[in-house]
Parts: structure tokens; sequence; C-alpha cells
């Protein structure tokens, strides 16, 4: 190795350590390429914590049924709703805290942040009841058979009664991210699904004086484990470090703060109950299909996961930059700050894809055997992988509106390429036209290349610049 690149690797692990603990705090001047770095390697790690969990946690219940594994796929289509909500309201609560810290009105982010939880609180407390009771209902509305309602309501009802847990991890680390402490979100991931991926095999298979609770297990742990991270999140707030610390005194109700979220999030809960929503049509089709087709989907689906949540990283951090570079009334750095994400995203997915195209069938293989799962799952990987590239850019520029405040834009996107087109696509060549599962594959995959190009011209015309909150 030359000394020029053990400099280089030196200065590599300087950064990287200084983005995880969090000591970089200034992204409205100075380099651009090392703002996106300080932002983006905590949020890629926060992500990869989310989708290891995803993926071991598959794993877990893999080993249970395969009605098992169809349990969860039908459950997280309907918890997706859920996440809509939950991120919906994180992105205005993103956007608006950015912008402020942007501003230097520290005291305005820590207002907006205790309207942005207790917003988050009432929606789940409503979700959760119904969750609770009507679980049941729930799986057979989505097509699950009765053998599989019978093995799997316990983790229905469990997941989407406890959605607090959900709600309140995505809000607060929406909250951090968005005043730039993203190593504080990314640390809070590394509690959450570290002890779910201790506490998985424990529940669901029993050990000492815990029986084996199956299917339901994941739920239980997953519950302790966001509920503990939840509870830390809390203390960071009112005792941490973070650049927001909140005091009994901020914990009123501000109308004017909570109308002005409420505003800002409703269409990017629009924007996620659009995209959300088709996932449960696309899953209601996937039905259609037998057990092992769902349960190969929903591997393949978790697998995606995998890479989509580093992606989604990059993505924040292009939201956080976009926020604050607004408030800081620096456009044209905003706008640099997205093209540049895209295009780290692009070299990443690529390389991904390359790998899902060339070994899909080995990695569904790895969490089940059954041919026709595997068949499934690796056509399902195969046919989304080839739409990866588009999806790097979709993904950033669409962020990029939400951090500027402007969720109306990606929600009309979103509309077209979700409710208009893959929709219709899929259900007229998977069920009309008998392509089966292929045609879902491809659908989504269609779709998801027309939402980036159709986000790209429109971010181009620049009207998101202009967008106040």
């Amino acid at each position: 190795m030359t000394y020029s690149n053990k400099l280089s690797l030196k200065k590599f692990f300087n950064y990287f350590w200084i983005a995880v603990s969090g000591k970089e705090t200034e992204f409205t001047s100075g380099s651009i390429r090392k703002a996106i770095f300080m932002l983006s390697i905590p949020m890629i790690l926060e992500m990869l914590m989310e989708s290891i969990f995803a993926i071991v946690d598959i794993a877990y219940v893999s080993q249970v049924s395969v009605n098992a594994v169809a349990t969860i796929g039908l459950t997280e289509s309907v918890i997706t709703l859920v996440y809509a909500l939950a991120i919906g309201l994180s992105m205005a609560a993103t956007a608006v805290v950015a912008r402020r810290i942007g501003e230097k009105d520290v005291q305005g982010a820590r207002i907006a942040a205790v309207q942005a939880i207790g917003l988050g609180v009432l929606i789940s407390i409503v979700l959760g009841i119904v969750g609770i009771l009507w679980a049941e209902e729930i799986l057979q509305l989505m097509g699950g058979e009765p053998d599989l309602i019978a093995e799997g309501s316990g983790y229905t009802r469990l997941l989407i009664g406890g959605n607090i847990t959900i709600m309140l991890l995505f809000l607060i680390n929406a909250i951090f991210r968005g005043a730039g402490d993203a190593s504080i979100a990314m640390w809070t991931l590394v509690l959450s699904n570290g002890l779910n991926i201790i506490l998985d095999p424990i529940f669901i298979f029993g050990m000492g004086p815990i029986p084996e609770y199956g299917v339901m297990g994941a739920a239980i742990a997953t519950n302790i484990g966001r509920g503990s991270a939840v509870l830390f999140q809390l203390g960071i707030l009112f005792f941490g470090w973070g650049k927001i610390k909140l005091a009994m005194k901020d914990l009123v109700v501000n109308i004017q703060v909570m109308i002005n979220l409420i505003k800002v999030s409703l269409g990017g809960i629009a924007q996620f109950l659009i995209g959300t929503s088709s996932w449960v049509f696309l899953m209601r089709i996937m039905s259609e299909f037998g057990s092992e087709v769902l349960a190969g989907y929903t591997i393949a689906i978790r697998v995606i996961m995998f890479t989509l949540m580093p992606a989604w990283g990059m993505s924040n951090a292009a939201a956080t930059l976009v926020g604050q570079n607004l408030g800081a009334q620096k456009p044209d750095r905003a706008e640099v700050s997205v093209w540049k994400t895209g295009k780290y995203n692009a070299y990443f997915m690529g390389l991904v894809s390359l790998v899902y195209l060339i070994f899909a069938k080995s990695i569904i293989s790895l969490f089940n055997d059954t041919p026709s799962v595997v068949e499934s799952g690796a056509l399902c990987l195969q046919v989304i992988a080839i739409g990866y590239v588009f999806y790097a850019y979709g993904m950033v520029v669409t962020q990029a509106f939400n951090g500027a405040g402007d969720t109306k834009t990606p929600t009309k996107i979103n509309f077209f390429s979700f409710w208009m087109f893959q929709l219709p696509i899929a259900y007229v060549t998977a069920l009309v036209l008998d392509w089966g599962a292929t045609g879902v594959f491809v659908a989504i995959t269609a779709a998801e290349v027309l939402l980036a190009v159709m986000a790209v011209i429109w971010f181009k015309k620049g009207n998101w610049k202009k967008v106040q909150v």
C-alpha cells in the first residue's frame, strides 16, 4: 500500500468515527461531499440495523412454518399503513426541525418536536385499538386461510396493538435527523434491533422459563426491543447531548405549530398511504397463488429491504441537507447536495442489482429450501433488481422534496405511478393475462422506474426551493 493510500484510508476512518460519534454538526457550509458522508454514514448504519433485523427475523420465523412466514407478509402489508402515518408525520418533523435549525432557531425546533410527538401518540392509540380488537378479521380480509389465521392472529394483534413503539421510534429519530443528530438515531436503532435479534429466538422457540410462542414470539421481541429504544430516545431528548433538549416547560400544546405540522404531514401521509396501500393490493393479488408463492415473495421483499434501507439512509441525508440549507438561504447548495447524493446512491444500488441477478436462488434458499418458495422469491429478486439504479435517484429526489417541505409533489407522482399505473398493470398481467406472480414483479419494477423519471423531471423545475414551512 502506498503512502498516499495509507493517508486516504486514515482520513476515511477518521471521518467515519466523526460521523458515528456525532461530532460534526454543521452542514450548511464547507464541503458538500463531506456533509453527505457525515450524515449518510450514521443513517446508512441505522437503516442497515433495521434491515439486518428484518432478515434475522424472517430467518427465525422460516423455521416455524410456511404459514408463519405468510402471516408476517400479510400483517406487514397492513402494518405498512401504520408506517405510512409514522413516516408521513416524520417527514413533516424532519422538514420543520431542519428548517428551524438552518435558521438557528433551536427553540422553534423544540416546539415542533413536542407537537410532533403528541400527534404521534394520539394516532398510535387509535390504530392500536383497531389491531387488538380485529386481528383475525384483518388477516381474513387480506386473504389468509383459516389455519394461517389460527396460527398467526396473535402476531398480528401484538404488532398492530403495540404500534406506538413503531410510531415513536420513527418520529423521534426523524427529529434527531432533522437536527443533524444522525448518530443518535443510529445508536437508537442499534439498541432496538440488537435487543430484537437477541430476544427473537428466546420468544419464538422458548428458552428456560419462557415458553415457545411461535410466530407470536417475534411480535413480543419486536415490541420489547422497540419499546426499550423509545425510552432511550426520550432519555436523550430530556437529559442527553443532542441539539434539541426538552424540559417539562416545553410540554405544552402549540396549536399553530401543530396545524403547520399537520399541513406538511398530510402530503407525506397521503404519499406513503398511496405507496403502501398499493403494496396491500399487490399482496392480496399474490395470495391468489398460494402460501408457498406468497412466502417466496415475502422473503424476497425482506431481502430487498436489506439493500433499500441503506439507500434510504442516503436519501434521508439528502432530506436533512435540503431542509437545513434552505433554512440557511442556500438553495443552490441544497440542489447540488441532492445530485451528488443521487450519484453515490446509484453506484451502490447498481452493485447490489448485479448480486441479485447472479445469486438470487442462492440467497432465497438460505431462508427456505422449498423449491416453489425459492423459485418465486428468486424471480422476484431478479425482476425488481433490473430497476435498482432508477430507484436510487427516485428515492433521493423524492426525499429531497420532502426535506424541503414539498410533500405534495411526491404525492402526485406516487398516485400516478402506483395507483394509475402499477395496480392496473399488476392485475391485468397477473390475473387476466395469466402471467401469475411474474406479472406483479414486472408491475413493481415498471412503476418504480416511472416514478424516478417523473421525480427527476419535476425536481429540475425548481419549485421546491420556494416552499415555506
